[in-house]
Parts: structure tokens; C-alpha cells; sequence
């Protein structure tokens, strides 16, 4: 292998270390929560140094996460490969590197975006990290219902990136991801169940079973129905957004009662990848009305 070849390898080490696809959604919603904060469009230098501080923020609390669960990751399938487990790369060097991305994220926010949403990553960052990742998942099946706050916060770290407060409107988007994160990572535990167990991690279908699980997903996905409508509920959004709250909501429901009547583990995994497709399109939705109406 070249020097050439040796470096690109090590730079998809590290940046396999802030878990890319996880932190597109978390930019997505925060960028979304960006444009909503403003009438018309927001500053570019807002959302384009938010946008960045807030992403570097997010890959170094997933590499400080991958740190700490690197011996579990050993033990699951879907983990395995992570450059952690291979000995890819060492605890020292990954501690450094979310070191050196974490703080660099947020005196890009401090210094060019406000403080406000600086002193809220960094909150966020603390939340998922430590709070989340060390204290709550290794202990409560309700880990994720917790520690789900700081998975929820993105769109808010967005409008506070452009407003420099957080109205109510964010509080809402923060709530409707809060409840979206129990059904949708439930989803993902119930097919690998048995190596949240192997791993001795207390998920909800390892210390309840799958039908109490199934049974909870189907609550929060109704609690979550009627959390969407808020944003038409208080003029924030029109008919437009409604119309696809509605639909994409009532799939969202098809597949919670699907899982609870006749479960299997591929219709888990299409409820956990629709889950994914579900908020994605919501935000849009938001975001069209908010420009449409």
C-alpha cells in the first residue's frame, strides 16, 4: 500500500469514527430548524458556519461514544467493523481527535455564529456523550427515552443559530424528535435484540420482551401523531405541512400496528428505515409550508 493509499485509509478510520450517516440526519434537521427560525431566508453566514460547527460538535461526541462502547461494539454485528474493534485505531488517538473536532465545532460556533448556540452544543455534547452514553444506556431500559433530549436538540441548536433564542416553535421541533426517537431506535433493538443482550445492554426488548416493546412503539408513535399537529395547531405551518403529517403519520402507524400484530424481523428493520425516511420527510414538509404559506 502507497503513502497515498495509507493516508486515505486512515482518514476513512477517523471519519467512520463520527458515524456520517447519523450526523446527516442530526445537520439535516438543525439546518431545517435554521431556515424555519427566519420569515425570509436566513443569513448565509449563519447557516453556513452552524451548519459546520454544529456538524464537528456531532462527529466528536459519536467518536467520544465510539470510545466508550468500543468493547461492546466488539461483540455486535453491526459494530464489529467499526475501526475501533479492528484495532484500527487507538483509544489515545480517537480521544484526541474528538478533542481536537469537538472544540474546534464550537469556537467556530462561539466565535462566528453566538454564544447562545455554542453554550447548547456543548450541552448536547455533554448529553449524548457522557450523560447518554455513559450513565443512562448501561443502566435503564429507558435510556433512550432519556437520553433521547439530546438527540432532539438539533433543530433548536439551529434556530438559535439564526434567532439567538429559542422561541417556542423550536421547543416543538425538539419535541417532536424526542418523540420520534423511542419508536424509531425500539425498532432497531427489537432485531437485535439478542446482541443488546450478548453486549449485557439493558434495551427494552432484552429486560421486557418484544411484545411489551412492540406495544410501546405503537404508544409512542400515536403520542407522536399528535405531537406533529402541533406545529398547524399554532399557525406555525399550513395546510400543506398537515396534509403530510397526516400521511406520513398514518404509515408510521400502519407499521407500529403491523409489528404488534405479526412481527418479524424484516418488518423491524422497515419499520426502523421508514422511521429514518419518516422524519426526514416531515422536516421538508415543514420546511416547503414554511416558505409556501
Amino acid at each position: 500500500m502507497t503513502a497515498v493509499a495509507i493516508r486515505q485509509d486512515r482518514l476513512r478510520q477517523f471519519l467512520a469514527l463520527t458515524k456520517p450517516r447519523v450526523v446527516s440526519l442530526i445537520v439535516f434537521t438543525a439546518v431545517i430548524g435554521m431556515f424555519l427560525a427566519s420569515p425570509a431566508l436566513p443569513p448565509l453566514h449563519a447557516v453556513v458556519f452552524g451548519t459546520v460547527g454544529i456538524a464537528l460538535v456531532a462527529g466528536a461526541a459519536a467518536a467520544i461514544n465510539c470510545l466508550v462502547e468500543q468493547k461492546i461494539d466488539a461483540v455486535m454485528a453491526r459494530t464489529r467493523a467499526r475501526p475501533l474493534p479492528r484495532g484500527d485505531l487507538t483509544s489515545a488517538q480517537t480521544l484526541v481527535f474528538a478533542s481536537i473536532v469537538g472544540a474546534s465545532g464550537l469556537a467556530i460556533l462561539y466565535v462566528m455564529v453566538n454564544p447562545l448556540t455554542m453554550w447548547l452544543t456543548l450541552a448536547t455534547f455533554v448529553g449524548y456523550a457522557i450523560v447518554y452514553t455513559v450513565l443512562l444506556k448501561p443502566a435503564t431500559p429507558q435510556n433512550i427515552v432519556i437520553g433521547g433530549a439530546s438527540g432532539a436538540m438539533p433543530p433548536v441548536l439551529g434556530w438559535a443559530a439564526v434567532a439567538n433564542d429559542v422561541a417556542p416553535e423550536a421547543l416543538i421541533l425538539f419535541l417532536i424528535i424526542f418523540v420520534w426517537t423511542p419508536p424509531h431506535f425500539w425498532s432497531l433493538a427489537l432485531y437485535r435484540a439478542k446482541e443488546y443482550a450478548k453486549a449485557g445492554l439493558p434495551m427494552l426488548p432484552v429486560t421486557h420482551g418484544s411484545a411489551y416493546t412492540r406495544l410501546h412503539i405503537l404508544l409512542y408513535t400515536a403520542a407522536l401523531i399528535a405531537v406533529t399537529l402541533l406545529p398547524f395547531a399554532i399557525r406555525m405551518s399550513g395546510y400543506l405541512y398537515l396534509v403530510a403529517a397526516v400521511v406520513l403519520g398514518a404509515v408510521f402507524v400502519g407499521y407500529a400496528v403491523a409489528l404488534l400484530r405479526r412481527y418479524s424481523d424484516a418488518l423491524a428493520r422497515r419499520t426502523f428505515r421508514y422511521s429514518i425516511v419518516y422524519l426526514a420527510a416531515l422536516f421538508s414538509a415543514l420546511l416547503l409550508d414554511h416558505y409556501w404559506h
